[in-house]
């Protein structure tokens, strides 16, 4: 049976204070999902290793916090507690700053990025799979779950709202048991991995769950994100605030075969709000996590005038509430202030192989990642007025309340990884601007 037609809501890179109410007014704290009790970080005696990888730079391979203030620029946030934390610019690929950026730690469900990076382009969002037992063997005790059943049928998309929304181990073990098995899809993992050369991560388990040498870092997940974020479907379900998901199918009282729905929303605090913290500014994504063993972690992409960071943060100390999210906060707040004001400490490297892309020179609004041009209807800046945006592309009724399709991460992926490290807004996209 067909999946249940989906309503969606998500966060627009360009985000004002109206859009802001707006939101809150779609999607009301009191749907969010709860929050994972905060897990027992390890022992914060721990130290990083006297040596890490100098991936991207020297610095990025030493201890502590890695900062070259310049002029007026503010000072790094004094009260960040958390173990690893990187900011970097992601257009450029310029780090501004960072603290043990390579330290190889648990990420917890942050992996589940590298797995959509690595596994989204197989499957249109269209196909349907109807799970069976097997689908579902593996799953560790106390996962998050987005309630898949047995017997019951779902659609690609719907799948990929579980990861993304709910972080459902479930959804990730049955997209890997029809990309071949979960132990396929963690080789392809570490073998793209390989190729993002985020050399400090080794996948154990695809969906992030806690395994003995399962290991990323601040900076190989961002990496990872930016990779992502490069794919329209992976902006479009990062940045998803609420949808709804295909439940059970049972009889009515007239003893009818109908399948309810309910509602999912996104877990990313940053992106739907909570009661001790607001929707950040100019937010779209991108995956948090939570286990026994990595603590709290979190990887997220922001705008504002123009400028797009991404930052990590991997397992504060301090155990207060959505603690991960507030330092998150602090850390995009210095580098939206410090940025221009600081010499960057590094870079984020491209992946191996990556050459100048002569089609993207050549035609300036190409999305290079998709094949899409412009005014293709997929990928490029739309044109409806974002309150009352359709998606005409085989969504099956999504419906866009502030579509990220305008914002400045679609104009980021229509450039391409070079030779020189940078991600080179097309001057078609800058005149839109």
């Amino acid at each position: 049976m067909p999946a249940p037609m989906k309503q969606t809501v998500r966060r627009s890179l360009l985000v004002t204070a109206a859009s802001l109410t707006s939101l809150a007014l779609t999607a009301p704290v009191s749907l969010a999902a709860p929050s994972p009790s905060p897990s027992k970080s390890p022992s914060p005696s721990a130290t990083p290793p006297a040596t890490m990888s100098t991936v991207g730079g020297a610095r990025l391979g030493q201890a502590g916090t890695q900062v070259a203030l310049a002029g007026d620029a503010p000072v790094v946030p004094k009260d960040l507690t958390a173990r690893s934390w990187i900011v970097a610019d992601a257009e450029s690929g310029e780090v501004l700053a960072a603290h043990n950026a390579h330290w190889r730690l648990p990420p917890a469900s942050t992996m589940k990025m590298l797995f959509a990076d690595t596994v989204l382009p197989k499957f249109p969002r269209t196909t349907e799979h109807k799970v069976v037992p097997k689908d579902l063997e593996g799953i560790g005790s106390g996962s998050s779950l987005v309630g898949i059943k047995e017997n019951e049928t779902y659609s690609v998309h719907d799948l990929w709202l579980g990861v993304f929304l709910r972080s459902g181990n479930d959804a990730v073990h049955v997209l890997s048991s029809m990309n071949g098995g979960v132990a396929g899809t963690v080789k392809e993992m570490n073998q793209h991995a390989e190729e993002l050369q985020a050399l400090d991560t080794h996948v154990i388990s695809p969906d992030g769950y806690d395994a003995p040498g399962q290991v990323s870092s601040a900076y190989d997940l961002t990496l990872i994100a930016r990779s992502g974020l490069q794919k329209k479907d992976f902006r479009e379900y990062c940045s998803t605030v609420t949808a709804k998901f295909p439940g059970e199918t049972k009889k009515n009282k007239k003893g009818k075969k109908v399948r309810s729905s309910f509602e999912i929303q996104n877990t990313n605090r940053l992106l739907a709000g909570d009661y001790d913290i607001s929707q950040y500014p100019g937010i779209a994504g991108v995956k948090n996590g939570n286990t026994t063993n990595a603590g709290a972690t979190f990887t997220g992409v922001a705008e504002r005038a123009g400028r797009v960071l991404l930052v990590t943060v991997m397992n504060p100390e301090k155990s207060d509430h959505n603690e991960v999210y507030k330092e998150t906060a602090k850390l995009f707040d210095w580098g939206f202030a410090a940025a221009g004001k600081v010499t960057p400490v590094g870079e984020l490297v491209p992946p191996q192989g990556a050459a100048p892309s002569a089609q993207a020179s050549a035609q300036p609004g190409a999305n290079p990642s998709s094949g899409e041009s412009p005014g293709s209807g997929r990928g490029g800046t739309s044109h409806q007025p974002v309150a009352s945006a359709v998606a005409d592309d085989g969504s099956r009724g999504m419906w866009t309340a502030l579509g990220i399709a305008g914002g400045v991460l679609v104009l980021l992926a229509a450039g391409a990884y070079v030779v020189n490290r940078r991600w080179p807004l097309p001057d078609l996209v800058r005149r839109r601007r």
